[in-house]
């Protein structure tokens, strides 16, 4: 015969196998069994849709008589409301078996992305990129099944082809992050991507431009220029032969295009690339003589104002085409900021005979300038947008020639 009794500690502990059963006075419906080992389970018993359903709460002494009876309250109550809670258990349990046999791939786009999202949304799409690229052939493996020899083998391969250590650790730490929200999420159990360490990489070694490559970067920007505009005369001349319709004329603009004044204003400001390009017209103020960099486009999230030297504000009056000061300041199609430069870039680069050196750099050779002036380190900091000295110090190192120099004057 079922027993009825409050449930608490004492009525649980005299429960006796040959009892079976015990119903709660107090909360109908809330009820505890005992099995033929003497294990305790308690249950919620409810009815739905003409549906009779014995729903399990957790086992004792996982979980107390009184958390017992509270959890029993809160789905009664879920059930007033309509909802079976049996089926969204068994819902929840068939996702994460789902989860749990997801690929790389599905997690990146279902699951990581949409997180991302929340957090930044203008880095979001670049990260997952970022991973797809960087080991493609592990899109179609199950998270469980990525293991950190998989790993080492894959860094051992980038480094024998000549990929940098940064950039190597660059990849497997993104990596990282996206197996270790995983963890956090229960969409896997672990992951041993943490014994992969880190290549140990000499940050103090920065690239910039010496004088005589300096030199040649804006020698190539104006033979491209020239070479360009004559390019497009001859080619005008070759439609007007022929009657089809004439494209703009390039030689009554200051630049053919937009990458040289680009240039000079990451040579002149330091700002990242992808600050460059999402800058729009209403961010600068050529009367004042600055930019702003809003917190949205910044790296750290914190935004600054940038002054404009005079070659910065020459560059950009002289690119100046909309005199409304609406949209980017370097336009892509449709109105959308630029995107990719990175053949004009690299075809600059071989005109230059400049060898090692990365749009990116021209950042660092901004920042190197500055020490090398003899600027103090923070209000280097301040111009670059580091969030401590620690980075600046990373970025913004005086030459060796520099620092002989400075000895020497003790000699």
């Amino acid at each position: 015969m079922t027993k009825r009794l409050k449930i608490t500690n004492s009525s649980i502990k005299a429960l006796q196998v040959e009892d079976g059963r015990v119903n709660d006075t107090e909360l109908s419906g809330f009820h505890a069994r005992i099995s033929p080992k003497g294990r305790i389970t308690y249950y919620l018993f409810y009815r739905i849709k003409g549906k009779q359903v014995n729903f399990k709460i957790g086992t004792h002494p996982e979980i107390t008589p009184t958390q017992a009876r509270d959890l029993a309250k809160i789905k009664l109550g879920e059930v007033a409301h309509g909802i079976d809670v049996q089926e969204v258990k068994k819902e929840a349990k068939r996702q994460t078996i789902i989860a749990k046999q997801a690929k790389l791939n599905s997690y990146l786009e279902q699951r990581y992305l949409p997180w991302l999202e929340t957090r930044n949304p203008k880095t979001s799409d670049k990260i997952i990129k970022e991973i797809k690229r960087a080991f493609p052939n592990y899109l179609e493996k199950q998270l469980s099944q990525i293991h950190a020899w998989d790993i080492e083998k894959w860094r051992i391969e980038k480094k024998k082809s000549g990929m940098s250590l940064s950039t190597i650790n660059g990849y497997v730490n993104t990596l990282k992050g996206a197996l270790s929200r995983a963890v956090e999420w229960n969409i896997i159990e672990s992951h041993d991507l943490n014994k992969v360490k880190s290549f140990k990489v000499d940050n103090a070694v920065v690239r910039y431009l010496t004088d005589v490559e300096e030199k040649a970067l804006r020698d190539a920007l104006k033979e491209r220029d020239k070479r360009i505009k004559v390019e497009r005369e001859n080619g005008n001349l070759f439609r007007q032969q022929r009657h089809y319709p004439l494209l703009p004329e390039l030689r009554n603009f200051n630049y053919c295009d937009y990458l040289e004044p680009l240039v000079l204003l990451a040579m002149n400001t330091g700002m990242r690339r992808g600050e460059l390009l999402s800058l729009e017209w209403m961010n600068v103020d050529l009367e004042q003589k600055y930019l702003t960099v809003i917190a949205g486009n910044s790296k750290s999230g914190k935004g600054r104002h940038i002054p404009l030297n005079n070659e910065a504000l020459v560059a950009l009056n002289n690119w100046q085409f909309d005199t409304t000061n609406q949209g980017y300041v370097f336009n892509g199609a449709e109105g959308k900021p630029l995107t990719d430069i990175k053949k004009p870039w690299s075809n600059l680069l071989k005109q230059a005979e400049i060898n090692d050196f990365r749009f990116h750099d021209l950042r660092h050779h901004f920042a190197s300038k500055l020490v090398m002036a003899g600027v103090d380190l923070n209000t280097v900091r301040e111009l670059m947008g580091h969030s401590d000295l620690k980075m600046t110090l990373r970025y913004a190192h005086l030459a060796p020639e520099h620092k002989a120099a400075a000895v020497n004057l003790i000699g």
